[in-house]
């Protein structure tokens, strides 16, 4: 094992600032390959794990599980990728291959996820980061690694969802949330043949969001528009944290349909609509490795691709301000601007 060194931006404690650390480089298994860090993206989903939303952040924590870079070093058992590879690492590093979700190819839903992000032990705000190799992904050389880093993440979270509901029949859906997940999945839906409505309390996003696919906008927060698209949708996706209006949306589904969730919106909503129009509310993580692996080729054919801000990795507190404040536009990712002193 090498005896270099990993530089990582750690915070270590609840809601800190992160703060450059270094650590020995994790032991390397024999499924495992260690990857040299060039870009990550930040996710909300890192903010959460820095404030410990989820009570089961371990600290001094590294965030990062967007993760783009090149092979370093191969464990004795991987034999489909070499020292050098451009690849890419999602929010899953891992899994138990074991547990009924795992032998069903569902590994996004093993039953020791906890312990399967990329983060852990460390993550991808650092100059290397390992992971076992069936959850790393050679990259095609035509996709820019900033594009690629978000589609880890990001574009698989929106991805999976709308490929598992699109039908041969063209069908109605609504974009809720125009922001990071929000405008990939625009871009998504559009390519898979529905009709597309993204809904934003923000009105300014109109134009950029009919650009990114949408054929209708409607502003989230018009009651009065909301009643007059009752029992129009077939299918919402619903990518916002923020508060939302329950009642008014559920209102717009036509019978039987979804409401699907890949954002942490509070609920709160009247169950008469849902039981007597036969909705369905559900949640959507992630997706498994194949349909990371169709996300790619999807992408890469109908030239989907986030809107990306790029900085350097030591402004990463700069760029998680950004974030939390809602100002990235709409995606950052980070670059290491810092000599490689990883394994």
């Amino acid at each position: 094992m090498s005896s270099k060194k990993i530089l990582g931006y750690a915070t270590k404690g609840v809601g800190q600032p992160l703060e450059p650390i270094t650590y020995a480089p994790p032991k390397l298994g024999q499924h495992d390959v260690r990857v040299s860090v060039t870009h990550c993206g930040v996710c909300h989903t890192d903010i959460h794990a820095i404030d410990d939303y989820y009570g089961i952040t371990a600290f001094p924590f590294v965030p990062g599980h967007e993760i783009v870079g090149h092979v370093s070093a191969v464990g004795k058992a991987v034999s489909d990728l070499n020292v050098g590879d451009r690849v890419g690492i999602g929010w899953q590093g891992r899994s138990c291959m074991k547990c009924e979700w795992c032998l069903q190819g569902e590994d996004q839903l093993c039953l020791d996820i906890v312990e399967s992000g990329t983060w852990v032990p460390y993550g991808g705000f650092s100059s290397s980061v390992i992971a076992d190799n069936r959850f790393v992904y050679p990259l095609p050389d035509s996709m820019p690694s900033e594009v690629a880093a978000v589609l880890l993440c990001a574009g698989i979270t929106v991805y999976s969802p709308l490929r598992l509901y699109a039908t041969e029949e063209k069908q109605k859906i609504g974009i809720i949330g125009i922001g990071g997940l929000g405008h990939l999945a625009l871009q998504f839906a559009r390519a898979l043949d529905y009709e597309v409505t993204a809904f934003s309390s923000s009105p300014e996003k109109e134009k950029e969001a009919l650009d990114f696919g949408a054929d209708h906008f409607i502003v989230s927060t018009d009651e009065a528009i909301l009643r007059e698209a009752m029992l129009s949708f077939d299918l919402l996706l619903c990518t916002s944290s923020h508060k939302i209006k329950w009642d008014l949306l559920l209102n717009i589904l036509k019978k039987k349909g979804r409401f699907v969730l890949v954002g942490f919106p509070d609920i709160e909503f009247n169950s008469t609509e849902l039981v007597a129009r036969q909705l369905s509310i559900t949640g959507s993580f992630l997706g498994n490795r194949a349909t990371m692996q169709e996300m790619f080729s999807f992408a890469l054919t109908h030239s989907i691709a986030p809107k990306v801000e790029l900085m350097p990795m030591t402004k990463v507190n700069e760029a998680i301000r950004r974030v939390k404040e809602n100002k990235a536009r709409y995606r950052i990712v980070l670059f290491n601007d810092t000599a490689d002193t990883g394994a």
